[in-house]
């Protein structure tokens, strides 16, 4: 007989990790190894155990979900990221998939359908909502055939946020200069990431010099 998959369950709610724990633990062929409520304790429980499957919440206090699954793939390159959450919004969706998630489900997803998809990570297959899936879709078609326009993509907010980025400054220090929350700011960043098809802030710098958006000292 084959080994279980073995997996950990990754979320804030302890109600939520319990409900999907119950579940998947009267499967045989699966092995719950242990739960994380932070991407923080979700990082340390995987260089200690390596998990074959983690199911990731995004939306957390402290370290967020595409954070740490940027840190759980570096740590350890084998174990599969299937983000479990309740948001399909693009800023959630592509910094998710870029950080290194390979499935993405909502957590209206039906429990067998949830272990199918676990059985389906340990075997490197991805599951994508269907929402999910035809935003992927559509991103892709718009990546291969529309060179993004910086100035029809961009509200004029991220394009000053973009600047910034330029030249080099924190969020924190964008904050301080825009007078909104570093929350905002990490909103826009997401979002100037996901319209460039960029993967993540030097890229961003870049286009910005490259387009003539960041201005010259």
């Amino acid at each position: 007989m084959a080994e279980p998959i073995t997996i950990l369950i990754v979320d804030d709610h302890a109600l939520v990790r319990q409900g999907v724990r119950a579940f998947l633990e009267t499967q045989p062929d699966l092995s719950v190894l242990g739960e994380a409520e932070s991407g923080t304790a979700a990082a340390q429980f995987v260089s200690e155990h390596a998990p074959d499957v983690v199911l990731m919440d995004l939306i957390m206090p402290g370290m967020d979900g595409v954070e740490a699954t940027r840190q759980v793939k570096r740590i350890s390159p084998r174990s599969q990221v299937i983000v479990l959450t309740s948001y399909h919004e693009d800023e959630h969706i592509f910094p998710a998939l870029r950080a290194g998630a390979l499935s993405y489900l909502l957590k209206d997803v039906g429990p067998p359908e949830l272990a199918d998809a676990v059985r389906k990570a340990a075997h490197g297959e991805a599951v994508m909502h269907p929402r999910v899936a035809a935003r992927v879709i559509q991103e892709l078609h718009g990546a291969m055939h529309d060179p993004a326009n910086p100035f029809t993509e961009l509200s004029e907010r991220e394009i000053e946020v973009l600047r910034l980025i330029a030249d080099g400054l924190s969020n924190a220090t964008i904050a301080e200069r825009l007078v909104i929350s570093e929350k905002t700011v990490k909103s826009h960043v997401s979002n100037i990431l996901s319209k460039l098809h960029v993967a993540d802030r030097t890229q961003a710098a870049v286009f910005a010099w490259r387009e003539g958006i960041a201005r010259r000292q």
